[in-house]
């Protein structure tokens, strides 16, 4: 019962990790999108040099920077919620308990 106990306590503690790095990721996320998106005209105006002045492909490149930005990190932000709130795929879950018997025996 002890180790059950155990057992138990570990896998919560687990998912409390798990969670609070969910969180962490997902408080930085905003911080920074917010920051590049208020912050954008304030940048393009900091990055402008004389030789930029007017080239629009420059400002095709920080329009693409401060909007990708969001979209590709939020994906990935996105696979990081699905892994910790959705269901893991079985061979997770398989591979996962083999390794927990391969350290129980140990």
């Amino acid at each position: 019962m002890k180790n059950n106990q155990n057992s138990k306590f570990e896998r919560a503690k687990l998912k409390v990790a798990n969670l609070k790095g969910f969180y962490n990721h997902l408080v930085v996320y905003i911080i920074i999108n917010l920051t590049l998106i208020i912050f954008k005209e304030k940048i393009i105006f900091t990055l402008i040099s004389k030789e930029a002045i007017g080239n629009p492909d420059f400002l095709h490149w920080i329009n693409w920077n401060v909007f990708g930005t969001p979209i590709i990190w939020g994906i990935g932000l996105l696979v990081h919620a699905i892994v910790v709130f959705g269901s893991k795929p079985s061979f997770v879950k398989k591979w996962e308990h083999k390794q927990l018997e391969k350290y129980m025996r140990e």
